[in-house]
Formats: structure tokens, C-alpha cells, sequence
């Protein structure tokens, strides 16, 4: 019968996830760097009160866009320009759900191109070609350890370019987007004329950012659509609970998309959400932690001799590899060897296969016995 089975060729052209298949390798002895989930618990309090409102009002479908209480706190909490209202805010399953809808809200596959700034997560690309919409990627520089470059950015914008996703602080390289940097890709872009040409802010790690001079996008250029959710700032990966920030003319549309796709998101979640927001401090919850958490990284990386990228945001280093190895290959080799999951690279973007990617969410002995095994193995090669 599989003879006769007939797929989508945009479905079957798209590679299954490079990180996941390292990650699925992964031992009960393994020394894991792999996957960028936090390994923190999450407050029990916010799901322990989320649960007595459940039990007591029951488990019904959310309007589309979310429970207005929990798009009006995301909002006023933000305080975007523009973008302080419930009606600037759609809440979704989780921030990639978010990016999807941004993506297939925003992008005319038959007129519009998707500039993506590399090295990034896989799934904006992968999110666009599903939607045949066209994807080009514009690399930031290894000798500059990939710090993100307007000047680039703008030279690679073509009369298609209708969107550019931008994650800072960045998956891999947790590397920050500056203030000053912001400044001139927006002027660059307002100085184009014509149509708009929007900026996605993938804010997901808006909470593990360790420098001050950290740009918001959407404060400073009104064409801006931010996604983020509570999955990282909060230990909640699993909850799958997500939002988007924009215009409240591309939110109107974008809702619209939202409820085909998923109808709404969980009401459990969206209640967990609401518990973290009404606490001033709720959603930033964890972010000392990550902040002393990577000094420790850092000395160990330091302690190392390896060449790094040290973490100015997110909870991620990135090590480089020796001239001329393949992150794929080493990363299956150092795995069987050292007994050490990393990601490679390469799953982040052509100019990025010399590196591997370390999330280090693990406790810090564990860490540095991981980074002390990759030196190991890449002092033998």
C-alpha cells in the first residue's frame, strides 16, 4: 500500500532535526550538553494555584487568542510602544507555534522572501520552505565569533526581502544583539523607502541575558513582531505556552491563522502563565541563576585552553573545533569516546559546522567534567 502513498514534497524535502537525533543517542552515562531545556523545577506554587482554579472552574477551550487577562499581563508588562494593549497579543502553543503563525501570517510565498541571520535555530528556515516560501540566510563573521553585524544584515536585503528573524540572545551562539547595532540595521532599513520590511525578535531567551547593552527591537522600530513563551525563563517546556507581540493590525490576522492551526492554547497553561505574570518578578524567576551559573561555566571554559564563545545571553557556549573537522562526525566521535552530547554546528548553519554547542543547564560539576572531556578529545586529535 506505501507504493501508493503520495506526500507533500515540501514535507518530504525537509531534514528530520539534527539535534534531536544526537540528542536521541544520548546514555544513562552520558555527560549531557545536548538540548537547551532547563533542568531547574519549575514553582510549584504557580502550578499548584493554576490547579485550584482548574478544579474549581473546570478545563474549557480559551477564546482563540487567549484568555484576555493573560494577553492584557503580557502586554502591560512589556509595554512595547504601540503594542501595550491585550489586542497587540495572540498566546499560543509555545514560541515556535508563535514564530509559525508570524511566518504564515506575515509571508506571500508567491512574492516574499524570509532573511534569516545565521547561525541560528533550524526551524525558521524550515518553517518557511514548508510554506514554499523563499529562505535566504545572511551569516554573521567567525572572526568577530559571530557578533551580530547590521552592515551585513542590510547588504544582504534584496527588493523580496519582506521579513529578517533575528534571535538574541542567539541559539547557539549566545551572542546579544546591541543597542547600537539595532540602531543602524533599523535606520538602515527605514532608510529604504517603500514597503516595510519587518523584524521577528525571537525573544525566547530574553531573561538569560547577562550584558546591559541588550537591544528590544520592538521599542524602536514599529514594524516589529516579538515572539517569546515562559518554556525557558521558567523550567515550563513541556507546558508549551507561548505568545506574540505585534501591531494589533497583524495580531487581528494572525489569530486567525492561530485558531485553524491549534484552535487556542492550553487553558491550564495559559492559567500557569497568568500566575507567573502577576508576580513582578515572576517571569525573570531564574535568571540570577543562569547569571552566576555562567561565570562558572566561563572559568571552566577559560580553565580549558579551547577556543569559545563565552555566553553574553541564553544558556549556551559554543567551542571550536580544529581545522578542517566536521561538527557532525566529532560530535558522533566525542559521544562514543568521551561519553559527551553536544550539537553540532552544522545544525545551526553552513559557516557554524566547525563549532559544537554546549547547553549548560546541567549542574556545574557536570558541566565542567563535560568541558574537561572535549578538551580531552580534541587535544587527540
Amino acid at each position: 500500500m506505501n507504493e501508493f502513498l503520495t506526500l507533500n514534497p515540501r514535507v518530504a524535502e525537509i531534514p528530520a532535526s539534527m539535534i534531536r537525533e544526537i540528542a536521541s543517542r544520548k546514555r544513562a552515562t552520558s555527560v549531557d550538553l545536548g538540548l537547551g531545556e532547563p533542568s531547574l523545577a519549575p514553582t510549584s506554587a504557580f502550578l499548584e494555584a493554576a490547579l485550584r482554579e482548574t478544579l474549581e472552574r473546570g478545563l474549557r477551550y480559551s477564546p482563540n487568542a487567549g484568555l484576555h487577562e493573560l494577553r492584557a499581563a503580557i502586554a502591560a508588562h512589556y509595554r512595547y510602544p504601540g503594542m501595550e494593549r491585550a489586542e497587540n497579543v495572540c498566546v499560543t502553543t509555545g514560541s515556535q507555534e508563535a514564530m509559525y503563525v508570524a511566518l504564515k501570517t506575515l509571508l506571500d510565498p508567491i512574492r516574499d522572501e524570509l532573511l534569516v541571520v545565521e547561525p541560528c535555530f533550524p526551524s525558521y528556515a524550515k518553517m518557511a520552505k514548508l510554506e514554499g516560501v523563499a529562505v535566504r540566510g545572511v551569516a554573521m563573521l567567525e572572526e568577530n565569533d559571530f557578533a551580530f553585524d547590521a552592515r551585513r544584515i542590510l547588504d544582504a536585503v534584496t527588493d523580496r526581502t519582506r521579513a529578517i528573524v533575528i534571535c538574541s540572545p542567539n541559539n547557539p551562539t549566545a551572542r546579544v544583539l546591541s543597542r547600537g547595532e539595532a540602531a543602524r540595521l533599523i535606520a538602515g532599513l527605514a532608510a529604504r523607502g517603500g514597503d516595510p520590511i519587518w523584524l521577528i525578535h525571537d525573544e525566547i531567551y530574553r531573561e538569560q541575558c547577562f550584558v546591559e547593552d541588550a537591544a528590544e527591537i520592538a521599542r524602536d522600530y514599529p514594524y516589529t513582531i516579538v515572539t517569546n513563551s515562559i518554556s525557558k525563563s521558567n523550567a515550563l517546556t513541556g507546558l508549551r505556552l507561548g505568545w506574540l507581540i505585534g501591531p494589533e493590525r497583524f495580531i487581528d490576522a494572525a489569530i486567525k491563522c492561530h485558531a485553524w492551526v491549534t484552535s487556542c492554547a492550553d487553558t491550564f497553561a495559559q492559567r500557569v502563565a497568568l500566575q507567573i505574570f502577576a508576580q513582578p518578578d515572576g517571569i525573570a524567576e531564574h535568571a540570577e541563576w543562569y547569571r552566576e551559573h555562567s561565570r562558572g561555566v566561563v572559568e571552566a571554559l577559560k580553565a580549558s585552553a579551547l577556543r569559545f564563545i563565552g555566553p553574553e545571553g541564553a544558556f549556551y557556549a559554543c567551542i571550536r573545533l580544529p581545522d578542517g573537522r566536521r561538527s557532525l562526525p566529532a560530535a558522533l566521535e566525542l559521544l562514543e569516546r568521551e561519553d559527551v552530547v553536544t550539537i553540532p554546528g552544522a545544525a545551526f548553519g553552513s559557516t557554524f559546522d566547525g563549532w559544537l554547542r554546549l547547553s549548560w543547564v546541567a549542574p556545574l560539576p557536570q558541566v565542567r567534567e563535560g568541558i574537561e572531556r572535549i578538551a580531552a578529545y580534541i587535544t587527540s586529535l
